[in-house]
């Protein structure tokens, strides 16, 4: 099967040919070889392979998808031969297959990039949660062209070097046949429109950089590297694009106090040889305030006592975590003369510790 000529050779148009001149040309040459004017051999196969190429290159969408893929077959392969034959280089491979670049889709709307935010807070605000205000720098629609790039009044033109396509389009001969480049035109970047009066405020970028404080609600009970989606809070999208998103990512500080353990609250209270021994009724901090505890008479190294809901809130639920107190009898590290005698008075007395038959965690 012989490959299939060029469309645009088939007019005798120039790539860039608006759809004006496509139109002219498909008139003139409809005439010519309509069989009622033409009996000549060939004539109606001429006719009807003029009508096929004004049906492609008259359709915007039709047009952008030949000048990228060129002939595809009606079950959806390419039939390219040499003649019409995209050789514009990789660069324009990919962006055929890979990113999306015909004409329509370089012109839909793009949403705006996300912005990330390091946010510290305390253990007490995790637990209670707070509201923080944060500055962060992001890109917004300018403010005095709304966006457009064109100074107020004015408006962007087609471009005259891709008459609007936002490519170009050359062809090339040889021995072998017809060899198309076709690449995003350089003048507009592929937007198929200029500005003649860029926007004194943006110089024609339509978006500019701007310092803006929002209000963060961190909820009570987050935890130390969760991560928060503030919706729309990002860069201002393209083309009338939503804006991205702002990740507000959480960190915890360390507490000179209260250790964390999901939602429970783990603080180890410090005691002497006589408060373990005899009991004690002794003051300590919880994030609610002071509260007091008991410590019965006989306590050990590593006993335990739970306040019920002292801890932090459950994140997704319902209530709170508890308060796991660890009691830590301390050796003093020097003694007063007095002191030595009266432990060695207790000693004697105590006579040689001995072991209760449980071994040691059980």
């Amino acid at each position: 099967m012989a490959p299939k000529r060029d469309y645009y050779e088939i007019l005798d148009v120039p790539g860039d040919a608006t759809a004006e001149e496509i139109k002219k040309a498909f008139r003139r040459l409809a005439f010519k070889y309509h069989p009622d004017h033409n009996r000549n051999d060939g004539a109606e196969a001429k006719f009807k392979e003029i009508n096929e190429a004004f049906e492609v290159l008259s359709d915007a969408d039709k047009r952008a998808r030949y000048d990228h893929f060129g002939h595809i077959d009606t079950d959806g392969s390419f039939t390219r031969g040499f003649e019409g034959f995209d050789f514009g280089g990789f660069g324009d491979i990919f962006d055929a297959f890979f990113s999306g670049m015909t004409h329509a889709n370089r012109h839909a709307p793009k949403s705006g990039a996300n912005l990330q935010y390091e946010l510290t807070i305390s253990l007490e605000e995790a637990a209670f949660g707070c509201e923080k205000e944060i500055e962060i720098k992001r890109t917004e629609l300018c403010a005095t062209c709304h966006g457009t790039g064109a100074r107020p009044g004015s408006k962007p033109v087609r471009c005259p070097n891709c008459n609007g396509t936002g490519q170009v389009r050359r062809v090339q001969r040889s021995l072998f046949g017809s060899f198309i480049n076709t690449a995003i035109c350089n003048r507009c970047q592929g937007e198929g429109q200029v500005i003649s009066e860029p926007c004194p405020q943006c110089k024609g970028n339509g978006r500019e950089k701007q310092k803006r404080r929002i209000s963060v609600k961190v909820p009570a009970g987050i935890q130390d590297g969760i991560q928060m989606r503030l919706s729309g809070e990002g860069d201002a999208g393209l083309r009338g694009g939503s804006s991205g998103d702002l990740y507000v990512n959480i960190g915890v500080l360390e507490h000179k106090l209260f250790v964390r353990d999901g939602d429970d609250i783990i603080y180890e209270l410090p005691v002497n040889f006589a408060q373990a021994a005899i009991g004690d009724e002794v003051e300590i901090p919880t994030i609610y305030g002071d509260t007091k505890i008991t410590i019965p008479s006989g306590s050990q190294t590593g006993k335990e006592f739970r306040l019920k809901n002292k801890g932090i809130a459950h994140l997704r639920r319902n209530g709170h975590g508890d308060q796991i107190v660890k009691l830590l009898v301390v050796t003093p590290e020097s003694l007063t003369k007095e002191q030595r005698t009266l432990f060695k008075e207790l000693a004697d007395s105590l006579g040689q510790a001995k072991r209760d038959g449980k071994k040691p965690g059980s």
